[in-house]
């Protein structure tokens, strides 16, 4: 371990080579990932790693460096490229005092993942299988995945900074595969916590496998989705994955400062509906996208997005700040030790509005019902996106009516904003995970159920 006279020593290292900042982020974390297909364990891998990340700033230059030789040699050396390589002028040492700075710990958990046996593993992996290959005769592939991890992490600044945490997170993935006539498709379903083993107190596997071949059956029985514009009623939970990848992105610093984003320079401005609110909650309890600090050591803190319309804040990390002239948001994450920070997304969601979810059905005549959300593409830049469909149904005369399949969805983020005309008092939230800038990352994405006057749905016309 890296105790606080060698951390002075190395924040030091790199202060004397000429930045005007210097970072340590520490990880010691243990890692559990079993996957399972149709019944059988395919691959376990369990294991510790142990890095230390070294970052240095010099006005509106950033430089990282990591290593997992842990010697005092080898860390002083690291230290001192990552100052030279903001090519400042050097400095006279530095004797750093730390502060320990005081948490509140919101995300408890009972059962550490390495506490957790192979067979109780494999025995909740059966469920969750037979959960979906028990759905439906069309069911003909289940693929199971656990995963689990239980990340410590110590953060020390030339600021005087000095704080930890402790980050225990557990999923469960279902992907079911379906096929009737030569056509096949799929059903995926993942829940996940910030939470240990006890996580399945509260979700039942064969529940989730139940709902990753529902999915999968309903949709290789459809018809394909018609191809036109059309209101679309996009569902609670997952549905929110559109928000997150069309306009969440756009409103990370790490776009924003390089110009690159829609919303840049934009704040104040009406930009969605006025029924549109939505924030970036890093403190919900045992949220998947949730923690005690963010990875530049700042305590999390929920964050006002848009507020009836109006942009009211950015996603900022120190780096992107500096160059913002901006006060940091306490939104900088990072994969792992190998990766520098940087603004990032938590747990981000469209806030409730007033309608019954059977309201906002019953009030459309016709258009698509996207029930469940796939995976997507989206140009931060301009906000262009293309999402997959998993699960859809038509609506007609306020009603839902037959499965469709194929169903896209095209559009821009900052167009569809101002087209919500009608969201429901039912959020949820659903999560994945996001990969950008600083690696993979756990989020919650969430909104309750919305619609958009009018969505360009791509489809097949037979």
């Amino acid at each position: 371990m890296i105790d606080k006279k060698l951390a002075s020593d190395m924040l030091s290292a790199v202060l004397k080579e000429g930045a005007d900042f210097a970072e340590l982020f520490i990880e010691d974390r243990y890692s559990a990932n079993v996957n399972m297909v149709n019944g059988d364990i395919d691959n376990a891998l369990s294991g510790k790693s142990f890095g230390v990340g070294i970052r240095a700033l010099k006005e509106n230059l950033g430089v990282y460096g990591y290593t997992n030789d842990l010697s005092k040699d080898t860390l002083l050396k690291v230290a001192q490229k990552v100052g030279k390589a903001t090519k400042g002028d050097n400095s006279e040492q530095q004797n750093l005092d730390f502060t320990d700075q005081e948490k509140e710990n919101k995300h408890f958990f009972r059962i550490s993942p390495e506490d957790v046996g192979s067979q109780e593993i494999s025995k909740l992996m059966e469920e969750a299988h037979n959960g979906a290959i028990s759905y439906s005769e069309t069911i003909s592939q289940v693929m199971v995945r656990f995963l689990s991890y239980d990340q410590n992490v110590w953060i020390y600044n030339s600021e005087g900074l000095a704080t930890s945490d402790r980050r225990v997170r557990t999923r469960l993935v279902v992907m079911a595969v379906a096929t009737k006539d030569g056509v096949k498709e799929t059903g995926f379903y993942g829940p996940g916590a910030a939470m240990g083993y006890e996580f399945f107190d509260v979700v039942n596997p064969y529940d989730v496998g139940v709902r990753a071949g529902r999915i999968a059956s309903r949709m290789v029985e459809a018809d394909f989705a018609p191809a036109e514009k059309m209101p679309v009623i996009i569902a609670n939970e997952f549905g929110g994955v559109i928000f997150h990848e069309a306009c969440g992105h756009s409103l990370e610093a790490t776009s924003v400062a390089k110009g690159s984003s829609v919303f840049a320079g934009k704040l104040g401005e009406k930009i969605a509906a006025d029924n549109v609110s939505a924030v970036d909650d890093g403190t919900i309890p045992n949220a998947w996208g949730s923690a005690n600090i963010d990875d530049e050591g700042n305590p999390t803190r929920r964050n006002l997005l848009i507020e009836k319309g109006i942009l009211k804040g950015y996603l900022v990390d120190k780096l992107n700040g500096r160059r913002l002239q901006m006060k940091p948001t306490s939104s900088s994450r990072r994969q792992n030790y190998k990766y520098a920070p940087t603004s990032r997304m938590s747990n981000t969601f469209i806030l409730c509005g007033n309608y019954y979810p059977e309201e906002i059905i019953s009030n459309t005549e016709y258009g698509l019902y996207a029930r469940s959300m796939g995976g997507g593409s989206v140009v931060p830049a301009t906000g262009e996106f293309n999402f997959s469909v998993r699960e859809g149904y038509l609506i007609k005369d306020g009603k839902i009516s037959k499965p469709v399949r194929g169903a896209t969805l095209v559009g821009k983020g900052s167009e569809i904003l101002k087209k919500i005309d009608m969201i429901g008092n039912d959020l949820e939230r659903g999560q994945g995970m996001c990969g950008s800038a600083s690696g993979m990352i756990p989020v919650d994405v969430g909104q309750p159920t919305l619609r958009v006057s009018e969505l360009t749905v791509g489809g097949r016309n037979e």
